[in-house]
This record gives C-alpha cells, structure tokens and sequence, in this order.
C-alpha cells in the first residue's frame, strides 16, 4: 500500500520541477527523463508513474496560482492540501524563479513559420473528472500567495496577442482556400486592427456557405490546459452572436504552435472565474 509523502519528498520533487520549469521558460534544454531518474534515488520508495503524477499535480497547483508550468506535464487538479502548501511557499521565495517567468511572460513573440498551417488543428482539452480538495484549488483561495498572476501578464503581451491574431488569419485564409473559396479568403478582416477592440472579436471570417464567423484569438506560449482570460465585452458578444461566435485557442505558440476551437458563447464551453473587482469608495 503507498504510503503518503512526506513534506521532505515533496519539496525536493517541488525543488526539481522548479528547476525544470526554469529552464524550460528560459529556452535551456534539459531532460526530463534524467531529472525523474536522480529524483527518485532522494525519495523513499517512489515510482516513476507517481512522481510523474506529483508533477502533473504541480502543474495544476502552479495553474491556480496563476503561474506556468511545465508543458510536458498535463496538469492533474486532485492534489494534496500539503503539495498545495510547498509550492506556495517555495514560489513566493524563489525570486529567480518569479524574475524568469516575468522575462517570458513579456519576451516580444514574432508569427512562427510552420510547414502546414491546417495541421496545427488539434481537440480542445478534456474537462477532468474529479473536484479538487476541499478548499484547495481555487484561484480565489491561492491568489495570495504571489502578487502577479503571471498568465494574466503574459495575456497582456500585445505582440504576442498580435502574433497570434496574424497566425489565425492566414489559418483562416488556407482553411478557406483549401475549401475553394478564394474569394471568401480575400475578405478576411482583421477586426481587432480595423475595427478596435471595442467589436468583441478579432477576426472576420466566414464559413464555406459565406456566412459571418466571428473569431476571438487567445493566444499562450504554455500549455492547452492554460487558463485565458476574456473580458465583459468579448463575454457579452460570444452571448448575443452565439450561433456565429468562435474561440480559436492558439497554444505552444512560440515553440510548436497548436490550435484548438470552441464554437458559441463561453458560458457554454468553458467554466468561468471571476479574476478582478472593480471598486468604488463608498
């Protein structure tokens, strides 16, 4: 029978995955494989598939606190109450940990280059299964722990924004091209440069009947299971224009970029947080 870890098996899993996750924001190869390998010879009687869980628990906890995590490593989000304890600590400490998730968050993004633009069409992320721990989990309960929720930052990079939209326009061409209709592709909008921010919407497109589609772009250099953030305005637009209304999340953007999309308004493909008050004196 497995026994629980001990607070000193995860903070050293804590501290190499740290490790790991600096190097990867930094763009420094590393091995995961032979990280996993010298791990296991510092803990008890552990196994490569439940440390390789503890890291996927670690990618879920970094999610809530608003920090990225390690793209090999699909975030599990049942984690222990403990886990959820040393990550916080051990993040709020690590400066230079904190300063190179700051770097990545705002590095200048160019369009990558991809040989087959249609390809990079993959499934949305699965909604998991399971609730997290009683009181753990929540980015209203964790949002303490740092003073920047650094996916929100990285969200807020225009020239990454701006590189995502320009990908999405030429995928919008090339769909349409390949469907045969040359003239449709020519009519693609960029929205959010023409119009301003204020349509709800990035792209103008359409569908092989002619039809509007309407597309807003989020954008991320980490994983598929990254949060994203939209506003009251895109909120409100994905509502009314629902049946002609698009997600196109771009994701592993500056490295292999992928694509997933959502059709119709984001209360009915995706689960909705709060992330910021506005606040009168009274």
């Amino acid at each position: 029978m497995a026994t629980d870890w001990s607070r000193e098996e995860v903070a050293a899993t804590v501290a190499d995955y740290f490790a790991m996750l600096a190097a990867e924001l930094s763009g420094v190869p590393y091995n995961k494989a032979a990280h996993r390998r010298a791990l296991i010879k510092r803990l008890s009687v552990r196994s490569a598939q439940s440390v390789e869980f503890k890291h996927a628990n670690i990618s879920a906890v970094l999610i809530d606190l608003g920090f990225p995590y390690i793209t090999g490593y699909k975030p599990r989000s049942n984690y222990q109450g403990l886990l959820h304890d040393v990550v916080s600590e051990r993040l709020v400490s690590d400066s230079q940990l904190l300063n190179v998730a700051a770097a990545d968050a705002d590095r200048p993004i160019v369009v990558p280059e991809v040989e087959d633009i249609l390809g990079v069409l993959t499934t949305p992320p699965a909604m998991q299964s399971g609730d997290k721990e009683p009181g753990r989990g929540s980015i209203q309960a964790t949002r303490a722990c740092i003073s920047v929720n650094y996916l929100e930052r990285e969200a807020r990079n225009r020239s990454l924004g701006t590189a995502g939209e320009l990908f999405v326009l030429n995928f919008e061409r090339a769909r349409l091209i390949n469907l045969g209709k040359e003239r449709l592709a020519e009519k693609v909008e960029h929205t959010s440069q023409t119009r301003g921010d204020g349509a709800g919407f990035d792209i103008l497109s359409y569908e092989e009947t002619g039809a509007d589609r309407l597309i807003e772009v989020k954008t991320t250099k980490y994983g598929r299971e990254t949060p994203f953030f939209v506003s009251r305005n895109e909120l409100a637009v994905s509502e009314s224009e629902a049946s002609r209304y698009y997600l196109y999340r771009l994701f592993g953007f500056n490295v292999k970029p992928r694509l997933f999309t959502l059709a119709g308004a984001f209360s009915e493909s995706c689960r909705l947080s709060p992330s910021s008050y506005l606040a009168s004196v009274i």
